[in-house]
């Protein structure tokens, strides 16, 4: 059983049903009890850095998410959740992550080109690093397959996590992963056949085979 966790920020039951269509078990809980419980843990998120580090603190999940992501339990940050699960952001101040991915949460309009849009919001192609095997995350896609983003910051200074990239101006971040703990900035849950494809291959990996 797979938990996505409800802390106040996400789309939480839009992923629910996408899980439900590759055959997961999902539920949206935010009781500590039937985290610990699941196999596998989804932070979602959507919004301010800030606001949702603050919600997840004070609801006592951060130490919950960072306890099960260091037992070895697969966990994946979706967007804002990705985000989360690095050191720090720069998103109207400093703020703390969870800290389970080095990196830090940067804005993309100082490394995108002038002319290009913030927030940057569509379709793009995914690349993967040449340097390393296509992360198992990654194992029903292939190299070029297009997901829906929607994001004004990224994740900076976590070179040796990315997993895939994606062009907006300069190659930018679009998924990490740290033995068991991935984040992908995109939303798999809006992007059709491709997401569906990915959360079907994060539903069925076991721990360490997604390191």
């Amino acid at each position: 059983m797979i938990a996505i966790i409800d802390y106040g920020v996400g789309n939480l039951f839009s992923l629910r049903s996408s899980l439900a269509a590759v055959g997961a078990q999902a539920v949206v809980t935010g009781d500590p009890a039937v985290i610990c419980g699941a196999d596998k843990l989804i932070l979602p998120g959507v919004g301010a850095f800030a606001d949702a580090a603050g919600l997840l603190r004070r609801s006592g999940l951060d130490r919950v998410v960072c306890d099960e992501a260091r037992s070895g339990k697969p966990l994946l940050g979706i967007c804002l959740g990705m985000q989360l699960l690095l050191e720090e952001s720069l998103e109207y101040g400093r703020h703390p992550g969870l800290g389970l991915i080095p990196g830090t949460v940067a804005p993309i309009r100082d490394v995108i080109p002038a002319s290009y849009k913030v927030p940057h919001i569509g379709w793009n192609a995914l690349h993967f690093p040449k340097e390393r095997p296509v992360h198992p995350l990654f194992s029903r896609i292939q190299e070029g397959d297009c997901v829906y983003f929607v994001h004004s910051y990224y994740g900076a200074d976590c070179a040796d996590s990315v997993i895939a990239t994606a062009e907006y101006g300069p190659e930018l971040t679009a998924a990490v992963a740290r033995d068991n703990v991935m984040g992908v900035q995109f939303h798999p849950e809006k992007s059709g056949a491709v997401g569906l494809a990915i959360l079907a291959a994060f539903c069925e990996g076991k721990g360490e085979t997604l390191c």
